[in-house]
């Protein structure tokens, strides 16, 4: 349960940082890779 928490807060924080930096295609694939990996993250662990 504690790492998906933390995989969360850590998601939303790539995603504030990448919204602020990056701009137009960049800014969409990195949210989508973000995203990705946080949910193989936490519903990968829990399989």
């Amino acid at each position: 349960m504690e790492i998906n928490i933390v995989t969360i807060v850590i998601a939303l924080i790539a995603v504030a940082i990448a919204w602020k930096v990056l701009s137009g295609i960049f800014k969409t694939l990195a949210l989508l890779a973000i995203l990705a990996v946080a949910a193989f993250v936490v519903f990968g662990v829990m399989a």
